[in-house]
């Protein structure tokens, strides 16, 4: 023969508890399934994800300074340490200049971290 050994009451309790837990989900049921399928589709990946096309912070500072009014061809390299850009039209201080902003905008680097040089004709 087996005994079973039950408090009085304690049965209500539980029940009680398990009562207000599932009364407490079905009021944010719909909340909560909202929530979840917020995560789902933030996990889910973009058109523009996983494709190799896009440009790297070097490339697109030196396509965006290619395209830029007196610059010429220009290449980039981006360090932790600053910033070093060759580029065709070196030679004219204002070019320069708007090198040097564009490239501190871009970066956080101050002036005296962007090295501008000028690019060889043959290169």
């Amino acid at each position: 023969m087996t005994w079973v050994y039950r408090r009085k009451g304690s049965s209500g309790a539980v029940k009680d508890k398990f009562k207000n837990r599932t009364a407490a989900l079905e009021r944010f049921k719909y909340p909560i399934l909202i929530l979840i399928a917020g995560v789902l589709l933030m996990l889910l990946p973009g058109p523009g994800e996983g494709k190799s096309t896009e440009l790297s912070g070097d490339e697109l500072v030196a396509h965006i300074l290619s395209s830029s009014d007196g610059v010429g061809e220009a290449k980039v390299l981006i360090s932790d340490s600053g910033v070093v850009v060759v580029c065709t039209g070196a030679d004219d201080a204002s070019v320069r200049l708007d090198i040097i902003r564009a490239v501190g905008s871009y970066t956080g680097f101050g002036a005296d971290k962007i090295t501008i040089l000028k690019m060889a004709d043959g290169a």
